[in-house]
């Protein structure tokens, strides 16, 4: 897929012509997957790009306090000597302006397009726990069936906490176990067991079901936003 460098549009020739068939070009790649039903990276890159492009036009600084894991030093330094050259050069400046301008609200159409699947998904998701719950839930398994498909993808997961701007995030992070195949002796409490007997070390996991009867790219799409999904629910549940 054709990816965009994180300071695309202040690289090279400063042209609005030239940077905005940059911008369509890959926004095209971009809707295409996104017509695939196939949301990751994609929909994560547009929306950083976006924020990207925002945070320049409304304040220089504020773009190294909001990306500083993902922008670099070196580019950094280049996006503060291109907004000293906007100051002293008004026609420079003025193009900028209209680059950004163009690019922020087109790619908001795009990040619309994203966030109206991942919704659709979010709603036909629904999570519930396997047997009971201990007091421990930062650890623990998550069972994905998606479809008519009668096999349940697993996944160990664990929660953690991160901070960014004096608040206080949850990530999680997870690991593919196994499949098994559903049926009438193979049911979700005996998934538990199994999961419980290979690893004796966890022996009172948490473990949550989540189903939806949707058939969408289980990597790009339904895992994704499972995994959000089951964040906000855990932390729900334990408020």
């Amino acid at each position: 897929m054709k990816t965009l460098s994180e300071t695309w549009f202040a690289e090279g020739y400063i042209d609005f012509e030239l940077k905005k068939y940059t911008l369509l070009a890959y926004l095209q790649e971009v809707n295409k997957y996104f017509n695939e039903n196939k949301l990751y990276p994609q929909l994560a890159d547009v929306i950083f790009h976006y924020n990207n492009l925002v945070a320049l036009r409304e304040n220089k600084k504020y773009l190294q306090e909001q990306f500083p894991k993902k922008l670099t030093g070196v580019q950094i330094q280049r996006l503060e000597l291109l907004y000293e050259q906007m100051i002293e050069d008004n026609e420079l400046m003025e193009e900028l302006g209209n680059i950004i301008n163009f690019s922020a609200n087109t790619i908001k159409t795009t990040i619309s397009s994203g966030t109206e699947i991942y919704e659709f998904v979010e709603d036909r998701l629904t999570i519930f726990p396997v047997g009971i719950i201990p007091l421990e839930i930062a650890e623990g398994y998550f069972l994905l069936s998606e479809g008519s498909n009668k096999s349940t993808r697993v996944y160990q997961y664990r929660l953690s906490i991160y901070e960014k701007h004096d608040e206080k995030y949850r990530g999680i992070k997870t690991e593919y176990i196994d499949t098994w195949r559903r049926s009438m002796v193979n049911t979700y409490e005996n998934i538990k067991v199994e999961l419980i007997k290979k690893k004796k070390d966890f022996p009172n996991p948490a473990v949550y079901s989540i189903e939806t009867d949707l058939e969408f790219p289980v990597d790009e799409t339904l895992l994704p936003i499972a995994k959000r999904s089951l964040v906000r629910y855990i932390t729900t549940s334990a408020a």
